[in-house]
This record gives C-alpha cells, structure tokens and sequence, in this order.
C-alpha cells in the first residue's frame, strides 16, 4: 500500500518545485525590466529637468 502513495508524493513535490522555478523566473523577467526602464525614466526625466531649468533662466 505505502509503494502506491510513494509516487503521488513525489508528483506533488515535482510540481510544487515547477511552480516555485516558474515563479522565480518571472521574478527575474520583471526585476529586470523595471531596472531598464527606470533607467531610461531617469534619463527622459533629467532631460526634462534640464529643459524646465534652461527654460526658466531665460527672460524674453
């Protein structure tokens, strides 16, 4: 009896650890994602700054 269960035990970790890889994986995916685009938000944000500044010290 205890030889029949034996493989259902082992499915659920199987499973569980299929999960726990996916979940690690989009983990990455969205960690990386985000540090590129807050780099790139930093870079249009300076921008922007840069320009607002420029264009306060002017007078007409």
């Amino acid at each position: 009896m205890l030889n029949r269960l034996s493989p259902i035990t082992s499915q659920k970790g199987v499973t569980m650890i299929e999960y726990a890889l996916i979940a690690a994986l989009v983990a990455v995916v969205v960690i990386t994602a985000l540090g590129l685009v807050g780099e790139n938000l930093t870079t249009i944000f300076t921008t922007i700054s840069d320009a607002l500044s420029g264009a306060a010290g002017t007078t007409e």
